[in-house]
């Protein structure tokens, strides 16, 4: 039987419920959920003495079932005299105090300040189907009755779907009338989460609109969110950002529905904010693998990602998440990561905060009660000490953190807050400097925040670096690019004159400056506060070898390019991020491979030198026109691509008649190498050089 109308509009016509109650007959019609979905709101906003209006009561059970557990102070209108003749009989005997009037809610006989609660379950929504100017008339007159029935003090609470505008209509309304708006989402059970077939992919709210004493002259208006029934309410600033919170519900209660109803999305991720602040908590991803064999203990998984672990690549990228989720053996896997900033207790607490949530990103055919597993690393939730934060001019937000990496040596980390994943520059903690991170660790275990006092920080945390160590896989491959110098084996004895734009932490010259004694390092750092960052946290210092300039390493360049007396350079490194987001390229930027400037790097470098770049380009096409424009300049050029990483590293010479083939480029790395492990070289043995050049190609 077909109950609904041709139009939505026949929502708001008299003629179309009497006929809807005639068909359906004195089954009830719930809309939005029944009691038992519904009474952890209805019980924090309605005390049982109240007195209660339900309008647009039709035939649900909800007034009956308040009365039958104390709630005996209701009166039930409804436009429909079918349906009032229908309560009426259902209920004369067994709920003799309950009234049900045929009455039009626009248009209400009841005295001023007759009630202290008015309860709509679904009334607005049926009756603004649209914004047409009939309709918001009729709108305007329901919602002013409203304001009249009800006494200072009392609340109108309408459970509604929320759509855009019917928030719109209601919270402006009441805004405008001096009420305190509050919209409460009604937390979905857990039976709700996994039944078959979901009512709505949009979640259901409850409208608390609290009527107050009017203040002339006062222009306070309230706007409250609460997200869940035993939630505390968070105070937003306007109507626009409660309609936006709003909405980010319904996006995640429309995604957990398309979750539920099919998999292999594509990639799916999504933040869960802390409720207090509305501050990113927890970001997931789910991810599905459709070849898992189906069986009870194979659907679903949660995996935490330890702290300081969510930029390695199984954690950071999607390709790495896959394998994981693959190797895991689940269905879906929702992968977890820990926002610095955040505190976390313990596995456990972590566990008994998202068990009700993540229920919400479970597959269809889950079986129910199914215990959900969580997985980690090791067990624990790792370990994230944030050391300094602050705010560059020209590189924004950043943070610097010890953290704890899989082999339980300590690493240190800086990272602009505008890309959260990206590791910008490392080094190794040396074992001291460990423990004494890790005793500090359990110190500030309860409190968690940045150490920002100097008297909380390591004694002298620049003099904690191990030098020896390179952190960076890129880093690895561009100090290995030397070995394509004549004679590598006697670099330790040569002259070696290096330009490195972009300092960063400083590792990359500075492992230079250290094993190469004849080297001479100029390094060019736009941002001033890096090279602070890098002398107090990452053991970075200039020396009579070893100088930095503060400047645009194009400007540098292009002087240095017009002096026709400069002593040119032997190698050349690009080490240089892009401050742009919207570009395809975040390494170097675009003006740093452009033709005419790489004419001026070529004019600086030495006939047999080589300028090493550190490509970072996820468009091919611009990636195509960046090797085709260094090729036109450098007509020798290999690339060496990180595994793991979007990272090249493109190696350019200028004579192709030294083009080596692998086997002479491993032999030469090796010779350079053996140089370097010479004792008291302090050279780290898990380096190996020819290694970072096993997979290097000609372009």
């Amino acid at each position: 039987m077909n109950l609904l109308p041709k139009s939505s509009k026949e929502f708001g016509s008299v003629d179309y419920w009497e006929k809807f109650f005639q068909q359906r007959g004195k089954k009830a019609f719930e809309w939005y959920g029944n009691y038992l979905e519904l009474c952890g709101v209805l019980h924090k906003y309605i005390k049982p003495r109240e007195k209660v209006l339900v309008i647009g009561c039709g035939n649900s059970e909800l007034s009956e079932q308040l009365y039958d557990v104390g709630y005996q102070d209701i009166v039930n209108i409804d436009i429909s005299e079918v349906v009032i003749k229908q309560m009426k009989e259902r209920n004369a005997g067994r709920r003799p105090q309950m009234s049900f009037l045929k009455m039009d809610m626009t248009q209400m006989e009841f005295p001023d300040a007759s009630f202290q609660v008015v309860l709509d379950k679904g009334t607005l929504d049926a009756v603004l189907t649209d914004e047409d100017e009939k309709t918001l008339q009729q709108v305007d007159r329901m919602l002013a009755e409203v304001g009249r029935v009800l006494q200072v003090g009392g609340r109108y609470l309408c459970i509604s779907l929320a759509q855009a505008h019917v928030l719109k209509k209601a919270v402006g309304h009441f805004s405008r009338e001096g009420w305190m708006v509050r919209v409460h989402q009604v937390a979905n059970s857990q039976d709700q989460v996994l039944e078959a077939e979901p009512r709505f992919s949009l979640p259901v709210f409850a409208f608390i609109m609290t009527k107050f004493r009017p203040v002339p002259g006062s222009a306070l208006q309230i706007f409250e969110l609460c997200a869940q029934e035993q939630g505390k309410p968070v105070r937003l600033e306007s109507a626009e950002r409660l309609a936006e919170a709003v909405r980010e519900r319904q996006q995640y209660a429309w995604l957990c529905s398309q979750l539920y109803r099919k998999a292999g999305l594509g990639s799916v991720s999504l933040d869960l904010c802390n409720g207090d602040t509305g501050e990113p908590r927890y970001t997931l991803h789910v991810v599905d693998s459709p070849a898992v064999k189906p069986s009870r203990d194979s659907h679903f998984a949660i995996f935490i990602i330890p702290q300081g672990r969510e930029t390695e690549w199984l954690f950071g990228m999607e390709e790495g998440r896959k394998q994981l989720a693959a190797s895991a053996g689940f269905r879906r896997l929702v992968t977890v990561a820990l926002h610095r900033g955040q505190q976390y207790e313990s596995m456990d607490s972590i566990q008994a905060e998202l068990s009700a949530r993540v229920m919400e990103l479970a597959p269809a055919g889950m079986p129910a009660q199914q215990q959900v597993p969580f997985l980690s690393v090791g067990g624990d939730i790792g370990v994230r000490t944030v050391q300094h934060q602050d705010c560059s001019p020209l590189s924004g937000d950043y943070v610097i953190e010890d953290v704890q990496g899989d082999d339980k040596r300590y690493f240190r980390r800086l990272i602009f807050l505008s890309n959260r994943n990206v590791v910008q520059s490392e080094a190794r903690l040396l074992q001291d400097a460990s423990h004494r991170a890790q005793k500090k660790r359990k110190k500030d275990r309860k409190k968690q925040q940045p150490a920002d006092n100097p008297e909380d920080l390591p004694a002298a945390p620049g003099q904690s670096i191990d030098k020896s160590y390179l952190c960076c896989e890129h880093h690895k491959a561009m100090i290995a690019g030397l070995a394509l110098l004549r004679n590598p084996e006697r670099l330790l004895e040569t002259p070696l004159a290096l330009l490195v734009v972009g300092l960063g932490g400083g590792s990359l010259p500075l492992f230079v400056h250290d094993h190469f004694p004849k080297s001479c390092i100029d390094a060019v750092e736009i941002d001033p506060c890096m090279l602070e960052v890098a002398t107090r946290w990452f053991g970075f210092s200039q020396s009579d070898r070893m100088k930095v300039h503060i400047a645009d390493g194009l400007d540098y360049v292009t002087s240095l390019a017009g002096e026709e007396a400069w002593p040119h350079y032997d190698v050349i490194m690009f080490d240089v991020d892009s401050k742009d987001p919207t570009l395809g390229m975040s390494c170097p930027p675009p003006a740093f491979v452009d033709q005419p400037f790489l004419q001026k790097v070529k004019s600086i470098l030495t006939p047999e030198g080589i300028f090493i770049l550190n490509l970072v380009c996820r468009d091919m096409g611009l990636k195509d026109s960046v090797l085709a424009g260094l090729k036109a300049v450098f007509p020798l050029l290999y690339v060496r691509r990180i595994e793991g990483e979007v990272n090249e590293i493109l190696f350019c010479q200028l004579h192709p008649e030294r083009k080596l083939a692998t086997p002479e480029l491993l032999e030469t790395a090796q010779a350079l190498e053996q140089t370097l492990r010479k004792p008291g070289k302090g050279w780290d043995d898990s380096y190996v050089l020819s290694d970072m050049l096993k997979t290097v190609q000609l372009v």
